[in-house]
């Protein structure tokens, strides 16, 4: 039967902790029986770790795949606390600790292909032997190694995708245009992300659904056993709104949306602020084309920093064209652009 009968890690009820912050906390003993020389200790403890599968060699006629890994290590504190007299009595004994998080690691986060998680550890150990231990896992808001950020960052953002479509059934042609206005394009976890979009419908066939979602797309950085450098993109949704527009032929349809951003979250940073994993984000609209199997997207680029202090909305207008098929560039759906409704989900209407 072990000495310990029980060991906690008592922590502040913070849901979130914010990079540069600190933590306060006990490390809690109970103890069945004298314990000689113990050694107690509580760890602070930070890391990142990636492995996915890529193909040896594509041109080979046959599958071998090798595994590409790397790992980074953003925090690691240790307390070790002394022991008046060399022994502990049988009872409860209090360790009080204090650990204070370095201003600038990345936040918690979790892939099908790496994590990056920090937790505190606490252990009793004698004569090397481990007698008890107690891990907490800690969700963590990181914060970004620089905040400068171009003046076209801060200001007004409108994103215009067009794509063509042809109906060989009727002998008709038309497209869709999409477009995507944002009053600013840098943004804090937690916060609201308001947009209006305009849906202008020239073609034969209603347009039904507009699928809007934050993606964050993940530049992963690792090493194969040979020792060569591999990156690897993953994309995955952060949130998600379906709307029915119902667009109607040669209509146009204007939606005002919010999406909902979580936290934490990692903020947007390079490969060389989180050694192994960079982030970056889009907002993306999608709709399908009516009676076809392709799609308008139209992808805003925005940025996600730990606070929105310093970033001020300009009052130019940065428009991006993307223009799909034999489409020459400057068209626009000949319409104003009024103020977003930010307490609105979902708002619409028919021009």
């Amino acid at each position: 039967m072990s000495t310990v009968r029980a060991i906690n890690l008592v922590l502040p009820e913070t849901e979130v902790h914010l990079a540069g912050s600190s933590i306060d906390g006990q490390l809690v003993l109970d103890l069945r029986s004298t314990l000689v020389d113990p050694v107690v200790k509580v760890e602070l403890v930070g890391r990142g770790f990636l492995r996915w599968l890529e193909e040896y060699n594509p041109e080979w006629d046959y599958d071998k795949s090798m595994a590409c890994t790397n790992q980074a290590v953003y925090v690691f504190k240790a307390k070790n606390f002394h022991v008046e007299g060399g022994w502990l009595d049988s009872g409860v004994h209090t360790f009080d600790f204090h650990f204070s998080f370095p201003p600038h690691i990345p936040s918690t986060f979790t892939s099908k292909i790496g994590y990056i998680s920090y937790f505190v550890q606490g252990t009793c150990c004698t004569r090397q032997i481990l007698l008890a231990k107690e891990e907490r896992c800690l969700m963590l808001q990181g914060t970004p190694g620089s905040t400068h950020h171009s003046k076209t960052s801060r200001a007004p953002l409108v994103v215009e995708a067009r794509k063509d479509v042809v109906y060989f059934c009727c002998f008709n042609h038309g497209s869709v245009i999409l477009r995507i206005s944002l009053e600013k394009s840098v943004f804090c976890p937690g916060e609201t992300i308001a947009f209006m979009t305009d849906v202008a419908n020239r073609t034969c066939k209603y347009v039904r659904k507009v699928v809007f979602a934050v993606h964050c797309i993940v530049l992963c950085s690792g090493f194969s056993s040979r020792g060569e450098q591999h990156s690897l993109e993953d994309r995955s949704e952060v949130t998600r709104l379906e709307l029915q527009t119902d667009t109607a032929p040669s209509e146009a349809t204007r939606v005002t949306s919010t999406l909902v951003l979580p936290k934490p979250m990692p903020v947007t940073s390079t490969l060389t602020e989180n050694k192994i994993m960079a982030f970056r984000y889009e907002l993306v609209g999608t709709s399908d084309l009516p009676c076809t199997t392709s799609s308008v997207v139209g992808r805003v680029p925005i940025i996600v920093a730990a606070t929105s202090e310093g970033f001020s909305v300009e009052q130019n207008t940065v428009t991006l064209q993307e223009n799909e098929g034999d489409i020459a560039k400057g068209v626009s759906l000949q319409k104003d652009i009024s103020e977003l409704d930010p307490g609105a989900t979902a708002s619409r209407s028919t021009e």
